[in-house]
C-alpha cells in the first residue's frame, strides 16, 4: 500500500508541477520524496496516527471541475464574519465567490510580476526548511510532497507600517467528486516591519461525503515589531483527509496569536512550528479540537526557543466523544542561547465516552539555564458532581453534558480577539456537542440574550 502510494503521488506531483517559478523548488521536493519512507507505527512522530484510510484510497488525480453548489456558497461566507474573502473550489480560484477586496490584497503564485516572483523565491521554501533541524518529526515527506507537486500558490504581502482594516479570509473548499482526488495548497504571507493584519484559513465542504486528500502548507513571516493574528479552521466533511503544516517565523519584537480548530475527519494531521528567531518576540498558540464517531485527528506543535527573551504560551483543549481517537504533542525546545525564556505549555483533554482515546505528550527540552518553562497534560471525563447538580435543577442528562463540555472550551472561544469568529464558531460548536438541536437550546439561547443585552 505505502509504496503504491508513494509511486502514485510522485507520478501526479511530475505531472501537475509545471509553472517554471517553481521548478526548484518541485525538482528538490521530488526528490526529497522520492527518497523519503512513508511514516508508520514505528516512525515515532505518527506513532497512533494510522495512514490506512490514505494509503488505502486512490488520491492519484487532480478534482475534475466542481459545479458551484448551494452547499459551497453557504459554506464560504462563514456566517456574519466581516472579511475580505478569497474561496478555491478543489484547489482552483473561485472568482465568483471571491470578493474585489481579496483579490486586490493577494497575489496568485501564477500572476505575479517580477518584483513579486523575487519576494517568492526569497522567502518560499526557507522557513519550511529550519524544520528539517528541529528533530520534533515536522519536517516529513508530506512537506516534501507539497513542495514537489505545487504548481500555484497564493502569496499574501503587508507592507512596512501597514494594516489591514478587514480580516482575510482565505477558504479552501472541497466537493465531492466522480473519483477520489488530491488537492495541493500552499500558502505564503510576509508581513513587514510595523505591519499588522489578521488572517482566517477556513477548510471546509459541503454535506455531501467526500473523496478528497488535501496537502496544505502556510509559511508566515513575521517581520520586526509586526502582528499577525491568525485563525486556522478546519470544518471539513468527515470523509475527507487533512494534512496540513504551519511554519513561521518571528523576527525582533514580533507578535503571533493563532487559534486552530480541529472538527475532525477519517484522518486530520496538523503540524505548527513556529520559530523564534530574534529578541522581544511573542508566540500565543491556542486551539480546540473536537473528534467524534470514529475520527482521527493529531495535532503536533515545535515552538523553538533560539535566541533570548522571548515568550511564549501555548493552550490546547481536546474533546473526544464515541470511538474518536486524538494525538497531541506539544513541544517547547529552548536552545543553549535562549536565555531569559519564559513558556508556558496546557493541554487539557475530556473523553465523553469510554471508547475515545486521547494519547498525550506535552514536552519541554531545555538547553539553557536562566528559564522559566512550564508544561503539562491532563485527561479526565465530566464530574458526577457537577452532572448531579444541574440535573436536580430540571437539566436532563444529555443537555448536561452538553453545557458542561462547552464550558470545558468556552474559555478560549471568549478570548478570541474577533467578536464575529466566536459568533460563527459557538452555534457550530453547540450543534456539535448536541447534535440534536434541542440539547443545545441552552447555550444558544444565553448567546442570543447576551448579544440583545449588548444591544439594548
Amino acid at each position: 500500500m505505502a509504496e503504491q502510494f508513494h509511486a502514485q503521488q510522485l507520478a501526479l506531483a511530475t505531472e501537475q508541477a509545471r509553472n517554471p517559478l517553481l521548478a526548484a523548488l518541485n525538482a528538490a521536493g521530488q526528490q526529497a520524496f522520492a527518497a523519503a519512507s512513508v511514516p508508520n507505527r514505528k516512525t515515532e512522530a505518527w506513532k497512533y496516527t494510522s495512514l490506512h484510510n490514505l494509503l488505502t484510497g486512490d488520491f492519484q488525480r487532480t478534482a475534475s471541475q466542481s459545479d458551484l453548489t448551494a452547499g459551497l456558497r453557504e459554506v464560504a461566507t462563514l456566517g456574519s464574519l466581516k472579511a475580505a474573502r478569497l474561496v478555491f473550489i478543489n484547489g482552483q480560484l473561485s472568482s465568483e465567490l471571491s470578493d474585489a477586496l481579496a483579490l486586490q490584497q493577494v497575489t496568485l503564485f501564477s500572476q505575479a510580476d517580477a518584483e513579486q516572483q523575487a519576494l517568492i523565491s526569497r522567502h518560499l521554501g526557507t522557513v519550511l526548511a529550519q524544520a528539517s533541524s528541529n528533530n520534533s518529526g515536522s519536517a516529513h515527506l508530506f512537506n516534501d510532497l507539497n513542495n514537489a507537486a505545487l504548481n500555484d500558490g497564493v502569496l499574501i504581502l503587508v507592507g512596512k507600517n501597514q494594516r489591514l482594516e478587514q480580516p482575510l479570509q482565505i477558504s479552501w473548499l472541497s466537493s465531492n467528486n466522480p473519483q477520489p482526488f488530491s488537492i495541493t495548497s500552499r500558502l505564503l504571507m510576509v508581513l513587514e516591519s510595523g505591519a499588522e493584519a489578521t488572517l482566517v484559513e477556513h477548510y471546509a465542504s459541503d454535506e455531501q461525503p467526500q473523496n478528497s486528500f488535501t496537502n496544505a502548507l502556510t509559511e508566515l513571516v513575521i517581520g520586526d515589531n509586526a502582528r499577525l493574528q491568525h485563525y486556522r479552521l478546519q470544518l471539513m466533511q468527515e470523509d475527507a483527509l487533512h494534512i496540513g503544516s504551519t511554519h513561521v517565523d518571528l523576527a525582533r519584537d514580533s507578535q503571533y496569536s493563532a487559534f486552530h480548530l480541529g472538527l475532525g475527519t477519517r484522518l486530520t494531521r496538523n503540524d505548527i512550528v513556529v520559530n523564534h528567531n530574534v529578541g522581544g518576540s511573542h508566540c500565543e498558540l491556542n486551539g480546540v479540537y473536537i473528534p467524534q464517531n470514529q475520527q482521527l485527528l493529531d495535532f503536533h506543535t515545535c515552538i523553538e526557543h533560539k535566541v533570548p527573551h522571548c515568550t511564549s504560551n501555548e493552550v490546547f483543549r481536546g474533546i473526544m466523544n464515541d470511538k474518536a481517537r486524538a494525538v497531541f504533542n506539544g513541544r517547547i525546545h529552548i536552545h543553549p542561547q535562549a536565555q531569559k525564556t519564559l513558556a508556558e505549555l496546557s493541554n487539557k483533554n475530556l473523553l465523553l465516552t469510554n471508547t475515545a482515546e486521547i494519547y498525550t505528550k506535552p514536552e519541554l527540552e531545555i538547553y539553557a539555564d536562566d528559564v522559566k518553562c512550564a508544561h503539562g497534560a491532563t485527561v479526565a471525563q465530566l464530574e458526577e458532581k457537577a452532572m448531579f447538580y444541574m440535573q436536580s435543577r430540571g437539566i436532563s442528562k444529555k443537555e448536561a453534558e452538553v453545557m458542561l463540555s462547552f464550558g470545558f472550551i468556552n474559555e478560549l472561544l471568549e478570548a478570541l480577539p474577533h467578536e464575529d469568529i466566536a459568533l460563527v464558531l459557538r452555534p457550530l460548536l453547540a450543534h456539535r456537542f448536541g447534535r440534536d438541536q434541542s440539547l443545545s437550546r441552552h447555550l444558544l439561547e444565553n448567546e442570543t440574550a447576551g448579544l440583545s443585552g449588548e444591544s439594548a
